[in-house]
């Protein structure tokens, strides 16, 4: 049983528990649980995508040592200045999404920027960052929401194709995978985990420790982007009002797939299975008809079990 103690089998031992009481209390149809429903499954999938994505994010800033509270408000941001330039404005589809990459990137590029050169804590950096980013979207559009993808137009057909799971999901993996080989086998992952572990020796072995910070926090940006766009052609919609809250999922999916919020350590495979076992649990909840209310109030409740069992898990590691 000493595998059970490992730090890379508490996500899968998570999940699993999760799709246990899925499949138990998953309502049936012909006797069959809906929860394993192909397309329920598929469902599943392209739900957590814009998450998923959000959390791979999310993980690398974690292990460089920081937060990035704004990744919800720069996915609205992303979604709202696609939506305006590529349905209202009529820009070509690769200008549209180059502007929306562009505004989020490059809040994360001043994020990073002020956190390294003035040395101030992300969490406040960041919370500022969110508040003016979504000011900002709301500013494009004069409070306004986009409609777009609907009719038969080449608008409408693009926006469709992007919806499409077979085009989502894979984004989700690419993402994914593209962070795991960049945590792993990249000098730039590597510096992430040492500036993570500490900074302070970091800094004495010759490593650029704010260029670290800046090119971590704009990637966030950048992939925040991504997610946005996504989430625009899912919902047909680019609103400053979208991903309220969506960074505590980034969080959370992040915490429970391993990654510590001391810094340091952490992975994305970990990340991945954390986002699916949120998403399987969300499902669970929407499945059962459970008020969205109640299902905040289980997501702080598994938020604050996860870092109490990564706590409770660091502390054996330092006896031991």
């Amino acid at each position: 049983m000493v595998f059970l103690k490992q730090r890379w089998v508490r996500p899968f031992l998570t999940l699993a528990a999760v799709v246990a009481l899925a499949t138990v209390f998953s309502p049936t149809r012909d006797g069959f649980p809906v929860f394993w429903n192909l397309d329920n499954q598929l469902n599943v999938l392209r739900q957590v995508s814009e998450t998923g994505i959000l959390a791979t994010a999310m993980t690398l800033v974690i292990i460089s040592g920081g937060i990035d509270l704004s990744v919800g408000s720069l996915l609205a941001l992303s979604g709202t200045v696609f939506a305006y330039t590529f349905a209202r404005k009529d820009w070509p589809l690769a200008m549209a999404v180059s502007a929306a990459l562009f505004a989020t990137t490059s809040f994360g590029l001043a994020s990073g920027a002020i956190v390294a050169r003035m040395r101030m804590q992300p969490f406040i950096v960041t919370l500022a960052a969110m508040i003016g980013s979504r000011g900002f979207a709301r500013w494009v559009v004069d409070n306004a929401t986009i409609d777009i993808g609907f009719g038969s137009g080449y608008v409408d057909r693009v926006i469709a194709f992007l919806a499409l799971k077979r085009v989502v999901v894979p984004t989700f993996l690419a993402v994914a995978f593209a962070g795991y080989v960049l945590l792993r086998f990249t000098r730039f992952g590597r510096y992430l985990v040492a500036v993570g572990g500490s900074e302070v020796a970091a800094r004495l072995s010759g490593m650029n420790v704010g260029w670290v910070k800046v090119r971590v926090y704009a990637l966030s940006g950048f992939l925040a982007g991504i997610a946005g766009i996504i989430h625009a052609c899912q919902n047909h919609q680019g609103s400053p009002n979208a991903g309220v809250a969506y960074e505590l999922d980034a969080i959370a999916a992040a915490v429970i797939g391993g990654t510590s919020l001391a810094g340091g350590k952490g992975g994305i495979a970990g990340t991945v299975v954390g986002t699916l076992a949120l998403g399987v649990l969300s499902n669970l909840l929407g499945l059962n008809n459970v008020d969205e209310n109640m299902q905040w109030m289980l997501k702080a409740a598994i938020i604050v079990g996860a870092v109490w069992l990564q706590s409770v898990g660091a502390r054996k590691e330092t006896l031991a």
